[in-house]
């Protein structure tokens, strides 16, 4: 009991019958739920818009180089290659990888690279070597057909685990804080049968 005669037990009481500021207390207990929450789903829309336009880069890419013609060089590629980045803006938090590469398919169903270019943090340069060996889906091992391949790769960085001054993740999302989004389209020419790039 103290000074006014107020008991421990009747003192205890009274706290749990006061409802002052309870509302306040549940605010302060739900309020990281809700504001996870918010940051999640923001996060998650703004990824799988990244995700659609990285497969609408690869599309429109391959797109446009299908249609160059017999005869294209690396100045139109690269051009078609800078349009295709310009399509993931206003997302700045890393750069998108092209790679544009044509495919000769020879009588024995080999597969060689004939030329390549590519877009790589913002550099253009060739990438696969003439005659290297590489891989297509079997069902576009056809001898003695060329095929266009387009792939498209991006580094999704999340917002909330991103810092502007430092341009690299903070880690706050364990194993999630750079998802690697890709996407490859293989598709023929449309207006011959092959394609030549000299200066590639």
């Amino acid at each position: 009991m103290d000074k006014r005669g107020i008991t421990t037990r009747g003192w205890l009481s009274a706290f749990l019958r006061n409802r002052k500021g309870m509302a306040a207390v549940e605010f302060a207990l739900i309020a990281p739920l809700l504001l996870s929450l918010y940051f999640v789903t923001l996060e998650m829309s703004q990824g799988m818009e990244a995700n659609k336009k990285v497969s609408r880069v690869g599309s429109m890419v391959a797109d446009l180089v299908g249609q160059q013609g017999r005869n294209t060089d690396k100045q139109n590629l690269d051009a078609i290659m800078t349009i295709g980045e310009a399509i993931l803006k206003p997302y700045t938090r890393s750069n998108a990888d092209i790679i544009i590469t044509g495919i000769d398919i020879d009588k024995n169903s080999k597969v060689k690279v004939r030329w390549s270019r590519k877009l790589e943090n913002g550099e253009f340069s060739r990438d696969a070597v003439k005659d290297t060996i590489t891989t297509v889906p079997d069902d576009l091992k056809i001898p003695d057909t060329f095929l266009l391949r387009v792939t498209v790769r991006l580094d999704y960085r999340p917002m909330i685990a991103w810092t502007v001054e430092q341009r690299t993740s903070m880690g706050l999302l364990g194993g999630f804080d750079n998802i690697r989004m890709a996407e490859t389209y293989h598709l023929r020419p449309r207006m011959s049968d092959n394609m030549s790039c000299d200066d590639c």
